[in-house]
């Protein structure tokens, strides 16, 4: 009865974002083919109206960089999937440095691409999104772990970005916050709705209200990051720990991955009880892949399992 339950739950949610993003698109009679701001799924919105008020800001270093203002439309991001024994881990780079990052119709454009390749290649295990700009920071609701990696400022959309990946570290001396009343505004990227749920209602109104901005050490003391490290000569201190987790990622079977992420979200969003029906509903997904009955042969076998995704 409860796997039964968790379709005509899913089923409701989406039914109920559908009927929200028509209602919006209707309010701000936004055309065909929008999304809602801060939304990697669903109905479109266009690119002016959605990058509208972003300003953002996460930083970090990497081998290549573009620090003038002659970097071309198609290097503004940089998609590079990692070899050897980082196979599987895909990295967003934003390369926007004469803007500091700040999103573009053409970026926009680009991450909406990127994101929808993303979602459908099975060989990604775990994305990194962080900054080619040294000191900015500026995913997405992908189906696999998302790490955002904070080695500079995270301001405004910067922050929204941030928070819409399932984890984020920071480097201690990285900024962060919704700094958006400052100028007569709210957070339109999302954050008004994942910054209380990640630390609480009541915090998450006296962060917006105050447009204050946070350091490493605090944005850990208040749980709106995982982990603070103290920054290296390199300036990417939060990029390597982020590595590391997503290293720590791949060894785990790919679909149980998605699973999972799929169980946490939707789980989040409803009681309890329709919860654990879609808990139930997505365990039995697990149940007759390939990758489950290698999981229990490498067990008896004492060896690493080799999965395949199947």
């Amino acid at each position: 009865m409860a796997a039964a339950a968790a379709p005509r739950a899913l089923g409701s949610l989406r039914a109920g974002r559908a009927r929200l993003a028509a209602a919006c698109c209707a309010r701000w009679r936004l055309g065909p083919g929008a999304r809602l701001p801060g939304s990697w799924r669903g109905p479109r919105v266009a690119p002016a109206v959605w990058a509208r008020g972003w300003a953002c800001a996460a930083g970090g270093s990497a081998p290549r960089r573009g620090y003038g203002s002659d970097v071309r439309p198609e290097d503004e991001l940089r998609v590079r999937h990692l070899d050897a024994e980082n196979r599987g881990i895909v990295v967003l780079g934003i390369n926007r440095a004469y803007a500091k990052n700040s999103f573009s119709k053409n970026l926009i454009k680009m991450l909406s691409k990127a994101v929808d390749a993303l979602k459908s290649d099975k060989k990604v295990r775990t994305i990194i999104v962080r900054s080619e700009v040294p000191g900015v920071f500026c995913a997405a609701n992908l189906p696999v772990p998302t790490i955002a990696a904070i080695d500079g400022l995270a301001l405004g959309g910067g922050l929204e970005l941030a928070l819409a990946c399932d984890i984020r570290v920071a480097a201690s001396s990285a900024k962060m916050g919704l700094v958006e009343t400052k100028l007569a505004i709210i957070p339109g990227g999302g954050g008004t709705q994942r910054l209380p749920r990640a630390i609480g209602v009541s915090l998450a109104k006296e962060l917006i209200f105050s447009a204050r901005v946070l350091d490493g050490q605090e944005a850990k003391a208040v749980g709106l990051i995982s982990h603070v490290l103290e920054q290296n000569p390199e300036g990417d201190a939060a990029y390597r720990k982020a590595l590391d987790l997503a290293r720590e990622f791949l060894p785990q079977g790919p679909i149980a991955m998605r699973v999972a992420k799929l169980a946490i979200n939707q789980g989040m969003e409803v009681d309890l009880v329709t919860g654990l029906a879609i808990e139930e509903a997505c365990y039995a997904q697990t149940i007759p892949t390939k990758d489950r009955l290698e999981g229990l042969l490498a067990f008896k076998e004492k060896r690493s399992p080799r999965y395949k995704g199947e």
